[in-house]
């Protein structure tokens, strides 16, 4: 499985309505560290994020990651909405 793949599967806990995640790992070849992982950017829309603040957001989508975020994952940009704010 690939780690788009199992991201997409963590994240579902989440039951985004929508969800894109772009592998940007080919533009930070060579930087340091990008061999521990890759550089990611992430869009989640999900009801989960009604009322919590973007800190809270973050939070609620690196406790979905989990083990990904020492081992697979070197960066991760996010952007997380609630249904309204798309």
């Amino acid at each position: 499985m690939s780690i788009i793949n199992t991201m997409q599967t963590r994240l579902a806990v989440l039951a985004p309505s929508h969800l894109d995640i772009q592998d940007d790992s080919a533009a930070h070849a060579g930087h340091a560290g990008a061999s521990s992982g890759g550089h990611y950017d992430l869009l989640i829309v999900s009801a989960a994020f009604n009322g919590k603040n973007r800190v809270q957001r973050q939070r609620l989508v690196y406790q979905a990651l989990g083990d990904l975020m020492q081992n697979g994952i070197h960066a991760l940009a996010m952007r997380t909405l609630t249904p309204e704010e798309l």
